[in-house]
């Protein structure tokens, strides 16, 4: 399996000559397995150009697991060039229940006039919604878990696994308030033993201590966990807006090194990066 990172920001999308080695496009990743449709985890800005960099001599099929229905992890879609086509067709599994209604909900609800020119209907392509929890399904040969973690409104986990191998992604994680260490049922299920963990990285201790209900970490809570469940590699994610590459450069260099010493594999992960699982 590849793993490619087409937005690796979290909140919103930004841009500037200070963020150009890390981009500033909001989060989406994708996943290849050989013979397979793509899989990504979130819609978020990235997937815009995961869409220009496909093959044009077919439609698109493929599927999203889909986080939580955050700005930033939704806002591609509808810039997602292969829904222009009518043969297109997405497999989308989010959470449940967002604030008593279904993903097919918010995207008809939102994805209309005022707010878009044209209603979430009217594109060509096809979007098949499913909802999902605490389970386990296939996606092809995939054997996928999915899990609730803590963050603000219902959000997923996913694990993925084929032939043996699996990648965790775990892109929005709140840790508890008081700084300390403790880790969910559900993402510790996710995350045990794991090849890959793709998870939230989003504060400073500094910064956290005044953001401690925004539902994010420290790169220290990621790799903690990674630590206790055995995780093989670890790709810090959903960079703060605010942080520049040399401030990116500088926190996770210093939490690289703490990763380093507690026997956990990790690196920042960059827009248009590709790592092999």
């Amino acid at each position: 399996m590849s793993v490619t990172f087409h937005g690796v920001r979290g909140s919103t999308p930004c841009h500037g000559d200070d963020i150009v080695r890390y981009g500033g496009n909001t989060s989406c990743v994708s996943l290849a397995i050989p013979g397979e449709d793509p899989i990504l985890f979130d819609l978020g800005t990235g997937l815009r150009y995961f869409g220009l960099r496909l093959p044009l001599d077919r439609p698109f099929s493929g599927t999203c697991l889909l986080s939580h229905l955050h700005w930033d992890h939704i806002q591609g879609l509808p810039f997602f060039k292969p829904l222009l086509d009518g043969g297109a067709n997405l497999s989308l599994y989010a959470p449940a229940q967002q604030s008593g209604r279904d993903a097919a909900q918010i995207f008809s609800e939102t994805v209309k006039p005022p707010l878009f020119p044209i209603n979430f209907s009217e594109f060509p392509g096809n979007v098949d919604f499913h909802s999902v929890g605490d389970d386990e399904f296939a996606v092809g040969t995939a054997q996928v878990m999915s899990r609730f973690v803590p963050h603000v409104d219902s959000t997923l986990g996913y694990r993925v696994t084929w032939q043996g191998k699996s990648v965790t992604y775990l892109s929005d994680h709140q840790m508890p308030a008081n700084g300390s260490c403790s880790f969910s049922p559900g993402a510790i299920d996710l995350c045990r033993d794991v090849d890959l963990l793709i998870h939230d990285a989003q504060y400073t201790t500094t910064e956290f201590a005044d953001r401690d209900d925004w539902g994010h970490c420290t790169p220290e809570f990621a790799i903690r966990l990674a630590s206790e469940a055995g995780v093989k590699r670890l790709a810090l994610f959903h960079h703060d807006p605010s942080h520049s590459d040399d401030m990116l450069d500088e926190f996770l260099g210093e939490a690289i090194e703490l990763a380093d010493q507690l026997g956990v594999e990790a690196f920042a992960s960059r827009e248009r990066q590709t790592v092999t699982v």
